[in-house]
């Protein structure tokens, strides 16, 4: 099945930093981003980037991650610094061909067109 594929997760302290990546070059896309769910809650929105590498940014996160992708757009990344417990979730990559900018994207999350990754685990431990 086409989808993107996420790697990078792990586990550390509070304090730490991860880097996760997402492979999307298998994907035609638009928009990209990253979503998370913790345990016992609500898939949300992370950070998302724009087909004119507009973002958008969770207030819980805002300072602290940043999304970016490489030159050639097949790689999507997410920096993750000062991490805190409440980080901790799976991550999961998602892209869209429809929705063009960041915002609508950290919004209405990947339409029906769109695509999800599997996911991957993150563990911050205090």
């Amino acid at each position: 099945q086409v989808q993107p594929l996420e790697s990078g997760g792990g586990s550390v302290a509070a304090g730490g930093s991860l880097r996760l990546s997402c492979d999307v070059s298998r994907v035609v896309y638009a928009s990209a981003g990253w979503f998370r769910q913790a345990e016992g809650k609500e898939r949300e929105a992370v950070a998302t980037i724009g087909m004119n590498d507009d973002t958008s940014y969770s207030d819980s996160v805002k300072g602290r991650f940043a999304v970016y992708r490489n030159a050639a757009k097949n790689t999507l990344y997410l920096q993750m610094g000062s991490l805190k417990p409440e980080d901790s979730g799976i991550y999961y990559c998602v892209a869209d061909p429809e929705l063009a900018e960041s915002r609508e994207l950290f919004i209405l999350s990947p339409g029906p067109h769109g695509w999800w990754g599997q996911g991957t685990q993150v563990t911050v431990s205090s």
